[in-house]
């Protein structure tokens, strides 16, 4: 197994997304130590692992602090006898629009996205350089950071400081053998379960089908499973020459994002006065959209309302 002898930690690992990429990981060989808020969740977590022949313990701790990012890392090291993967999945949802979000749903996203990435990362780096391992950081970002999306400013913000962050640590750790990735996930979540236009998706999902051909490769949408499979790459030597990216993935979708870079440039002698701006902005016609620009449903993949059945 590719990832036999390892030990990895996956924040935010009791369902979901997470959960998959533990087992993912834990098939592959490696030790898993599971996190989440909630005991139960995260105690029946490493039971699936367990289950699946898999190796796996339990921290239950909200990431942001500290002191819960040692934790993690004591964890690995005194149950599995070392530390070489870290996926930092952990998250949380407060979307409202600007005018409606407080300071403590700005607050609570950031810790827990952007903070809590930091924190674990610091202190699973420290001990990769500590005891000579070549490790791999795995971040997971999401198509909001890349593009924004209406009512997830502390989303946004949270979810592209990640992939900033990795750019600068895949420079930081290039010495040490370490690599640093993010991940851009587009899968069935707690989230898109609740959004109309997917619907047709999950009920496939729910129903034990695949989805339909539009979702997995017009949108590259799909399943939890359907993301795991990068996570396990990405933590293994066959990636160790690739940092500093972020990779999307999803259903059928394999996907490259591109780092920021000038799309046009103009010169004038002298430089830019507000009068020559106004006169004749030289990027009117090549302005970047914003948001996710979803096709239209075909008509059989459309939300069933009342009238229609």
């Amino acid at each position: 197994m590719a990832l036999d002898g390892k030990t990895a930690i996956v924040t935010g690992s009791g369902r979901g997304l997470g959960l998959a990429y533990a087992r993912e990981l834990a098939r592959q060989g490696a030790a898993v130590v599971v996190n989440d808020v909630d005991s139960a969740v995260a105690e029946e977590a490493v039971a699936v692992i367990k289950a699946d022949g898999g190796r796996a313990v339990a921290v239950v701790a909200p990431v942001g602090s500290t002191e819960t990012a040692k934790a993690l890392v004591a964890a690995a090291v005194e149950n599995f006898g070392g530390l070489d993967i870290l996926v930092t999945n952990a998250g949380v949802l407060r979307d409202k629009s600007l005018l409606k979000m407080t300071d403590e749903d700005f607050d609570l996203v950031i810790n827990v996205h952007l903070r809590g990435t930091f924190t674990c990362v610091r202190e699973a780096y420290a001990y990769f350089k500590e005891n000579n391992v070549a490790g791999r950081i795995i971040t997971i970002g999401s198509p909001t950071g890349q593009r924004g999306n209406f009512g997830q400013t502390n989303y946004a913000a949270a979810k592209a400081g990640i992939v900033g962050m990795v750019r600068t640590w895949a420079l930081e750790m290039k010495k040490a053998g370490v690599t640093a990735n993010a991940v851009i996930p587009v899968a069935a979540t707690a989230m898109t379960k609740t959004v109309p236009y997917f619907a047709a998706a999950v009920e496939a999902e729910e129903r034990g089908e695949a989805m339909p051909d539009f979702f997995r490769k017009e949108l590259g949408f799909g399943t939890a499973e359907d993301v795991a499979g990068l996570i396990a790459f990405l933590a293994s030597e066959d990636a160790a020459g690739i940092t500093g990216q972020a990779i999307g993935v999803g259903g059928d979708r394999l996907q490259l994002w591109s780092h920021p870079e000038a799309v046009a440039s103009e010169y004038r002698d002298g430089g830019w006065t507000y009068q020559d701006l106004a006169a004749a902005f030289p990027f009117a016609g090549s302005l970047q959209g914003v948001g996710e620009k979803f096709p239209p449903l075909p008509e059989e993949l459309q939300p069933q309302t009342a009238d229609s059945k």
